[in-house]
Formats: structure tokens, sequence, C-alpha cells
């Protein structure tokens, strides 16, 4: 195939198209019926008189205005093809269009369209003149959707490429930018009638000022220069192009000039009103053009010209480019990095930076600079699988909120089709009902002012079926019907974060209305939710072990290790005698918000969680600075556990069983090993059911010399009954302090029973209770430890601020916790 590629007459292109092969031609032909003429000849005929062949208006014909008479071509190659029954699977049936009129096929007359078999079609009756006045004059005379495309641009091939057959769906080993692409698109396009529905528009080559306008002069010169190059220094400079995923022939500067013109002229038809919109079938591609360097299968970047000319005209203020190529624009997004005038959305495959064109470019904080700073958006997919719901979703909180908010003056599509499914290259799964949805959702900016101009997309029969339901959408067609859609979990948290990213530049990203729904459940049916009280238990045993060097104690009970693993900690030399011969064990349920906020409207978590470790580092500064071992027990469990309430019992005879055993073992381990003689017991909130359990099921009386509960508003543990010496040993070594809000001091039997064992607080929370009563633990445990002389107390009761305490009932609790 030797052809001139540098011509530029139209009677240059039309012999270029007679000496392609039959094959070629055969499928550029609108019409197989046409047999006058060679086959080559016949194409280029049926191809140029698209512009006149279909219903024109007033604006094409002199004279025709006063009658308001349409003029029909005299070939039955032009005839409107009758709109598609109602009954089609595929689109909803809607009023054939043609050159913006809308023809009625459900009532039968002269005033309508023969059949496209007859000689020729006529318009027996004018339009009504009632009905032209009820419109607006300058809507009459547009043609709803133009198109570009021409053959030539098939020229830009590998060398040795041969064109791949009708029946192939993927070329396979050979270059997924092939000629086949655009021809592809335009066939399924004619055999589907909507080409004689669109007005062909007329369009040269790019100039070197307008591809200036984004590139430098020394790009524009290196693309010129392929048109000399002979076959060795092609095949020398093969390595050099494929570094930058790139090949050339002799053909390439003219095809990338006229891909990059075609684009200009359908901006400029539409911004011109020419046309409402218009899908500009071209290639190469053009968005990983960066301003000085070809790259990504792209020379000239196609749509960063177009836009840049039409502003410069001033036929458009404001310009919204959507790229839905599954490759980020690169080239796009560099050209307009610092304009504030033109706005670039992307949805892509980022892969953290792998996916082509590999940089971080295109990451969801690549948001521009200077004056152009949010007028680039990034949404970045972090792998690949993601379809029609992620797109949708993707569309109704990023794109449309900002393109409303924006508010273009045309709107241009980089509309790649690799995202589609089926396209290895991409691995996306996104359908042609989805891509003519989000080209229904863009139309409705700008006025209507929409260009399509293609991209990428390199499976021959899903970027024929993605054009396709595209251009149905742009002749006014309601788009096909997606069936009931989920976002996936991925795509959901992508959008999230690009909103918080970009609620920071547009007023209309709703961050709250992003955020993403709880995750429940793993893929394996774990769940992956750590609850705030895991967290601080986890923060809490690092804390400890940081500041005071407490390690963590092993658990030798696959149940217990379960349930507590990490929650028992102790001083180095546990089993030791120590300074005092003073082991406290000290129990509780540090980080059990639940507890903690029970009966409170509103919580502050961070204060909460203050309170929580702030009391923990006061009980274990105190035990430490006095020289005494520690053993630290959290029963919180592992995991949060929900146990059947028998009622609100506020005195119960046992512990949890867990729990019981977990106090249980630590005894007959740790304590009773242990070399100190002197044991303080010490239950803070739900610690001190376990802490009476093992009172009751151990003896205890021996070793331990002080039990302290902390029990706030929860119910107690009661002493063995029926132990007579351990109760009067527990009388006489026991401490309980409560709010004095406790339901248990309104007991009087419970009051007599306890009498001078309960001490109050005027704090309601169990951690403030601990934090206001510690003074008094501390006087208490020291005396029974022998390290200062016991301190009287009146009947046994004293505020929290030490003053005697008369009323028994206004004081009293009974030992330990049921929740």
């Amino acid at each position: 195939m030797d052809v001139d590629a540098s011509t530029n007459s139209h009677e240059a292109r039309e012999a270029a198209i007679v000496t392609t092969t039959e094959q070629v031609d055969q499928a550029m032909d609108v019409d197989p019926s046409t047999s006058a003429g060679p086959s080559g000849v016949t194409v280029q005929r049926t191809i140029h008189q698209e512009t006149v062949t279909t219903t024109t208006t007033t604006a094409s014909f002199p004279g025709a205005a006063a009658s308001r008479e349409l003029a029909t071509a005299s070939s039955s190659d032009h005839a409107v093809p009758p709109a598609r029954p109602a009954s089609s699977s595929a689109f909803r049936s809607s009023p054939a269009l043609t050159n913006g009129h809308a023809h009625n096929h459900s009532s039968p007359g002269p005033s309508t369209f023969q059949t496209p078999n007859s000689h020729h079609t006529h318009l027996h009756n004018p339009v009504p003149l009632t009905h032209v006045a009820s419109q607006d004059p300058d809507q009459k005379r547009m043609v709803r959707t133009g198109y570009i495309f021409d053959p030539l641009m098939m020229l830009h091939c590998q060398d040795g490429y041969t064109p791949t057959a009708e029946t192939v769906l993927d070329n396979g080993d050979g270059h997924p930018e092939e000629p086949m692409r655009i021809k592809r698109i335009f066939t399924r396009l004619a055999e589907s009638g909507l080409i004689k529905r669109m007005k062909k528009l007329e369009f040269g080559e790019v100039t070197a000022e307008q591809v200036m306008l984004v590139h430098t002069e020394d790009l524009w010169s290196k693309v010129q220069a392929t048109e000399g190059l002979n076959d060795q220094f092609i095949q020398e400079s093969k390595h050099y192009y494929e570094q930058l995923s790139l090949y050339v022939c002799r053909e390439t500067a003219h095809c990338a000039r006229l891909s990059c013109g075609g684009v200009i002229q359908a901006c400029l038809s539409v911004c011109r009103n020419e046309v409402r919109n218009a899908f500009a079938i071209v290639r190469p591609p053009g968005h990983h053009a960066e301003p000085d360097e070809h790259m990504g299968f792209c020379f000239f970047n196609n749509v960063a010209v177009a836009a840049k000319e039409v502003t410069r005209l001033g036929l458009a203020k404001k310009v919204l480019i959507l790229d839905w190529d599954v490759h980020h624009g690169n080239g796009t997004q560099r050209a307009f990095w610092d304009d504030p005038n033109v706005l670039y959305i992307s949805l892509h495959r980022h892969d953290g930076g792998k996916f082509y064109p590999t940089s971080d470019f295109g990451a969801l904080d690549m948001v521009g600079t200077g004056a152009g700073e949010g007028k680039s958006v990034n949404i970045p997919w972090p792998g690949p699988g993601f379809g029609d719901a992620d797109y949708i979703y993707a569309f109704q909180r990023i794109v449309m909120p900002i393109a409303y908010e924006f508010s273009p003056d045309l709107v241009i599509i980089s509309a790649g089709f690799d995202a589609a499914e089926g396209d290895m290259l991409g691995g996306c799964h996104v359908t042609p009902a989805a891509y003519g949805h989000m080209t229904h959702m863009l139309a409705a900016l700008a006025g209507g002012k929409l260009v399509v101009a293609l991209e990428g997309g390199y499976n021959l029969r899903a970027i024929s079926d993605s054009a396709l339901a595209v251009a149905h959408v742009l002749l006014g067609e309601t788009p096909m019907e997606l069936g009931a859609l989920e976002a996936s979990e991925a795509a959901t948290e992508v959008i999230y974060q690009v909103a918080q990213v970009q609620s920071t530049h547009w007023k209309s990203i709703d961050v709250k209305a992003c955020e993403p729904p709880e995750v429940t459940a793993l893929e394996d049916g774990s769940s992956p939710i750590h609850s705030i009280p895991e967290l601080l238990k986890i923060h809490r045993a690092y804390h400890m072990h940081a500041k005071y060097d407490l390690l963590q104690i092993p658990l030798a009970s696959p149940e217990l290790e379960a349930a507590f693993a990490g929650q028992i900690i102790c001083n180095e030399g546990v089993y030791e005698v120590g300074p005092k011969g003073v082991l406290v064990v000290f129990v509780h349920d540090f980080g059990n918000l639940r507890v903690e906020t029970d009966g409170v409207t509103s919580t502050n978590i961070h204060l909460a969680n203050s309170y929580l470790i702030d009391t923990s580092d006061a009980i274990v500064s105190w035990i430490k600075s006095a020289g005494y071992n520690i053993i630290d027990v959290n029963v919180l469990k592992q995991l949060p556990t929900e146990f059947a309430r028998e009622g609100p019992r506020m005195i119960t005879k046992n512990a949890p069983e867990i729990e019981g055993q977990l106090i249980r073992y630590i005894w007959d381990n740790y304590v009773e090993l242990s070399e100190c003689e002197k044991v303080v017991l010490i239950g803070h909130g739900t610690g001190c059911q376990a802490v009476m359990d093992l009172v009751n099921k151990r003896d205890v009386e021996r070793k331990v010399k002080a039990v302290v509960q902390v029990a706030g508003l929860h119910s107690l543990v009661r002493i063995d009954p029926n132990n007579i010496q351990r109760k009067d040993w527990f009388k006489r070594s026991n401490r309980i302090f409560v709010p004095s809000s406790h339901i248990l001091l309104d007991d009087n039997r419970v009051c007599r029973r306890l009498g001078d064992q309960v001490f109050t607080s005027q704090k309601a929370k169990v951690v403030d209770v601990l934090n206001d009563v510690l003074p008094q633990i501390k006087q208490f445990v020291s005396e029974k430890v022998g390290d200062i002389p016991p301190v009287p107390v009146t009947n046994g009761h004293t505020e929290s601020n030490g003053q005697t305490n008369g009323d028994l009932a206004g004081s009293l609790v009974a030992p330990a916790v049921t929740a």
C-alpha cells in the first residue's frame, strides 16, 4: 500500500482509498446495495455525500426558508432509516432523529418517509408552520450529532501489519493499537443505521501553530521527521520507540495530524452550533502525549490541543475533559496542570503507580498547582476488576457533583474503551450500557455540547459495542437499562479517599455520604473489626511495658490464652520477695468503654481513654514506688462477648466462669509460688467479681492481708455465708468503695451485713470512683501490710473527702460485679 500520506487534497485521499485493498474498501461501504463504479470509488462517494444526503433544513438550501420544506437526497443510499421497533431489547424506542428533526412513525400517512427499499424518498407535506414556530429557530436548524472519520488514519500501522479479519475479536500477539480499531467502530455504526442519522464533519490536518498550543516545537519536529524515515532507519529505531510504547512508519505523522485535526473540528462544530454533539472516531490516540514527549501509542494530545484551540478562539471559556480510559491521561493532566479553566477528571487503574504510565501522577492527591489547584481530579482504581457499579458510583459521588459546580461550556470525553468487559489490557468489566449511562449524564452539562474523542480500547468487539452504545445516546436515545448495582468495597474506599481530598476544593463533595459502610466480615468469615476496647487493651499493655517495664505472663491453658492473651502482665522477679515482701494483684476491666459510658448520652472517646490510662498509671505508679510486686490482670475478654442476663441481680454467688478460672490459674501458678507473704487483692469494676470468686474458692486467708473492691454501679459477689472463719477474716480485711447513688445503699439488710466495710464516693463512673478514693486505698493497704500504723475509722464509713459518714444506708453496697 504505497500512498503519499502528505497529501491534503480530497482527490488524493479518494485515490488513496481506491488503491487500498478491496477488503478494507468494502468494509467502508455504508450501503452494500450500491453497485455503480469500483468498490473504492463507491466507498468514497458514499462517505463524502453523507453531509448532504440526510434531511436538511433551510440552512443548507437557500430559498427553502419561506416554505419550510425539507429536501431529501435523490439517492436511495441515503434514505432515512425507519425507527427501530418498540420491542427492541437493547434500547428503548424513541423518535428517529435526522438532522435534528423527529419523525413520528406511529401514524401512517403521506407525511411519512418511504422505506429504504424505494428508489426515491420524499416528504410530501412540509412541516407545519405552527410546529416550527414553537421551537427555537437555531435549534431547529441544528443537526444533532456529527462524526469525524477518515480511513486514511488506518495507514499508521506497524511494520508487516496484516489487517485483522472481520471474525477476529482480538488481534492476539499483534500490536493492540491497530488500524482496524476505527474501521470496526465505523462499520458497526453504519450497519446499525446510525451513520446515516449523523452528519459527517469535513476536517483538515492540525497545523503546527495549533499543536504548539500544547506541545513544544521540538516534539512537532520529531513527529514530522517520521515522514522521511527509510525502512532501514525504521528498523534500527524500533527499540527506541518501543521504550516509549510507540511504533512509527512513514504515514505516522500524517495520521497524527488527521487525528488531532479531527478532534479539533469536532469541538469547533459543536461550539459553533453546527451540531449539538460529535463523535470523533480517530487514531492514533492522544491522552498520553506530554507537552514535550510522545508516548503510550500517542503522538499529539488530540483532546488537549482541541481544548486549547476552542478557548483561544473564545468559543468556550471553561472546558471539562472526562477521561474514562483505563490508563491515566498523564499528558492531558500535564497540559492543564496549572490552568483554572480546564477541569480534568480521570477514572483509571493506578495499581499504586505500577500500571501504565507507571507514575504517581495519577494518584488521588494529584490535584493541580497554582491557579489550577483542584482542577485535576483523579479516581485511581487499585487494581483490575472494576465494573459498572464502581464507575456509576464514582460518577454519582465525585464526577457529576464537581462537574455541575464547575459548569463547563464544553465537555470532551477522552473515550478509551479499554476498561470494557473483554479488554485483556485493561482487565476491567465496564459494559456498553454503563458507557451509555455515563455519556447520558455528561450530556446534561454545557447545554448538551459534548464531544466524544476515541482514545484507547483494544478488543475489537468491545470497542464496537461500547461505541455503539455511546452513539445511540448522542443521537438522543435512552441508554440501555442497567440492573441492580452495588459498588465494590474497594471502589467505595477509593471514592471516600478522593472525596476527602477533593472536598477542600469543591463544596459539592459530601464526604459523609461517601463514607464506606462498615465491613462486617472478611473473605474467610473472620471479623475485620477491632473495637475501641480491644485497641485500648493493646495500647495499655504496650504503655505499661514501655513506662513500667511490665512483662506479659503466658497462659498454658488454650481456653484462657484465646480469651485473655497479652492481658496478664507483671514486674520482673514477681516470684521473688521484693523490697517489701508485698505482692499486689490488681484485677480490672480497663478498656471496657461500654460499661464506662452506661447511662451517658454522649461520650468523648479521647477523654474516656485518658481516664482509663491515667487511672491505671496512678495505681501502677503507686505500687511500683511503694516497692511492691505487681500482677496486673485485665479480665475484659479478647473478643467482645454477650452473656445472658438473668435479671438485675446486684448480689450474686459467683463470677463468670471464665474470669473465675483465670484468677484461680494466676493464684495457683504465680501467687502461691511467690516468696511474698503479704498479698493484696484489688478489684476494679467487673474485676471485683473475679477477686471474690478467688476468695470463696481458694484458701487465701494465710497470704492475703487486704481486699479492696471499687465496684462502681456493678453488682457484687458475696462472701460464702457458710464459712464463719472466712467471714470474720473478710470483715477485717475488706474495703468496698461505691458511688453514693448505688442502689444497694437502699437495702437495709445488706447495710447491716456489710456495715463498716463500705465507703462511698460522690463520683458516678467507676474510673472516677477509683481516682477519688485512691488515697484511702493507699492508707488502708499500707496499714494492712504493716508499712504504717492503722488509723481509727468511726463506724467504718467516711465520705470520699475523708469525713465521717454516720448514715450507714447512705454509703453501702455489696462485693463484686455481675454484667
